[in-house]
Parts: C-alpha cells; structure tokens; sequence
C-alpha cells in the first residue's frame, strides 16, 4: 500500500451490495487513514460493519442515503460489491432533485441490464454533487496484474479455450447481459446472465457430470470487463469461491484482464488454485482485444 496524502483524509461512503468486496476495500481505506462511512443495502448484506460507522438502506432509498452523507459532509461514493435484486416501486424514495425524472428510472430499474442500472445509480449521485470514485483507487492491491498468478500455467489448448471464451464474453458483454463465458475444447458451453459466476458455474459443472460436455477436457472460465463498462463500478472480480467453483466445474483455468479485473484474497486464490491444478492468468494489456478483433 503507498504513503497517505491529503485526498486519504477525505472522508468516504461505500455503497456495499454483497460478496466480500466492500469489506476490503473499507479495510484498505481505514488502512491508510480514510474516514470511511458504510451503506449497507439490505438484502445484500454479509459483512460485519461493527468497527465502521455505517447504516442499512433499501436498494430504493435515496434520499436518506443523500441526507446521511450530506450530514457528514461526505462527497466521495464508491459502489462496490454485486446487487442481485431491483427495488419496488414502493420502496424508491427520491430526492425531489430526481422525481421528474423517476419515470426513465424506473424503466432502466424493470428493464435495463446492470451497466445501465449501475449508469444511472452514478448519474444519480453526481446530480447531487458527490464525486464517484473507483474501488481500485482505494484498493489497487486488488487489481489482477499480467501473467500467470499462481504455480499453474495455461497450455495450447487452454489458449485456445481462452480465446473462445472471450469473444463470447466481449458479445455478451456489449449487450449488457454479462460478464464472463466457459470454453471447452474451443466451444462456448456457458455464458454468464442475471444469476452471475458462481451460478453459471454450477451449470457447468451439471452439465459435465450428466455427460452433455466432454468430461474429459478441461476448459477455461474467462472475465472480462463489458466494452461499454464504467471502470468506477462492477469490475470483473474473481476469489477463492470462483476457483472453488471452477475446480468443481472441472474447468483447468481462470483468465481476467490485469487492471481491469480484481483478484479478492489474492493468496487464498491462488494457493486455492494451486491445490486444484488451476491456472490464474492476468490477460496483458490489450490482449484480450486481440481476441474478439
């Protein structure tokens, strides 16, 4: 982690859906010096907020997230962690900056995918004059690098799949559908959706133990981040659940791109993926344009 500076003392808000991400990067903000503010959306919790100062607020409930951080002076937000859910209707509680405009939120809420959703939650927060902020500005340390990661490296035919692989999920990705795809022997068996990784993984893992895939190739899960994708929010994150859920799946290896995707618990994953056979790959800068061009 580098030295403070005078930006660490500006104080921040996380906007925490769930999974383990917004745990470290709170961690990494306290670490250096960052007086750091929790909003723990309810039904996506799972992390213990007891040494933060924090609240829980509905997925709909704007306005006192507004009002709370406006109390602290807070002017920085970062959104981190995954929402499974949309709000009701009856739960949306906008400031009156944003009613007028609660038609079209509502139409991106019923049917936008997640980077528009998520375009408009930064939209939201930029009308009233908070600043949108990276979790890898906070928590670089997370940021995949380039290369192989762990003991494991990816031979031809896991380039191949990994190819595959990405070229489905850059087209997946551009329609806003998801972010990753499996490959197995060059064919794409699986594209992630609305369920997410470790869902689309267990299909995997079905479909290989009823005998509709090869249950003698390995294959390659690969992630990447959407074309048109805010870089401020939902980065590609993968950890030692995804390798466990790859291994089960049978799957050889794991590719993301370095600096556009996170590795959470950087060495859980990769001894998890050591003792599992697997390989962890950083695809280097532009490599993986290479692949869908």
């Amino acid at each position: 982690m580098s030295g403070t500076s005078a930006r660490d003392a500006e104080p921040v808000a996380i906007i925490a859906g769930n999974g383990r991400l917004p745990l470290y990067v709170a961690e990494a903000a306290r670490e250096v010096g960052t007086p750091t503010f929790i909003v723990q959306l309810r039904g996506e919790g799972g992390n213990d907020w007891s040494d933060f100062e924090h609240m829980d607020a509905d997925l709909g409930g704007f306005q006192p997230v507004v009002a709370a951080l406006q109390k602290r002076g807070i002017r920085r937000v970062v959104l981190s962690g995954g929402v499974r859910t949309r709000p009701e209707l009856k739960s949306l509680r906008p400031t009156a900056r944003v009613i007028w405009s609660l038609p079209a939120i509502l139409k991106k809420l019923r049917s936008g995918g997640d980077d528009k959703v998520l375009r408009m939650v930064i939209d939201l927060f930029e009308r009233h004059g908070f600043e949108i902020i990276a979790a890898q500005d906070i928590a670089g340390d997370l940021l995949a690098t380039a290369g192989t990661l762990g003991a494991v490296a990816p031979d031809r035919e896991d380039r191949s799949d990994i190819d595959a692989a990405a070229r489905a999920a850059h087209v997946i990705g551009s329609m806003d559908i998801g972010q990753g795809a499996v490959s197995l022997g060059g064919r794409v068996v699986a594209l992630e959706g609305a369920e997410g990784t470790d869902q689309m993984l267990e299909r995997v893992r079905t479909m290989r133990a009823a005998g509709r895939i090869s249950k003698k190739r390995r294959g390659v899960l690969v992630k990447l981040c959407k074309p048109q994708q805010d870089l401020r929010a939902d980065l590609p994150s993968i950890g030692p659940e995804t390798v466990r859920a790859a291994a089960a799946a049978g799957l050889g290896g794991i590719a993301v791109e370095a600096g556009r995707a996170l590795v959470l618990d950087r060495e859980a994953a990769i001894a998890e993926a050591d003792r599992a056979g697997l390989f962890l790959l950083g695809l280097e800068p532009g490599q993986a344009e290479k692949t869908v061009t």
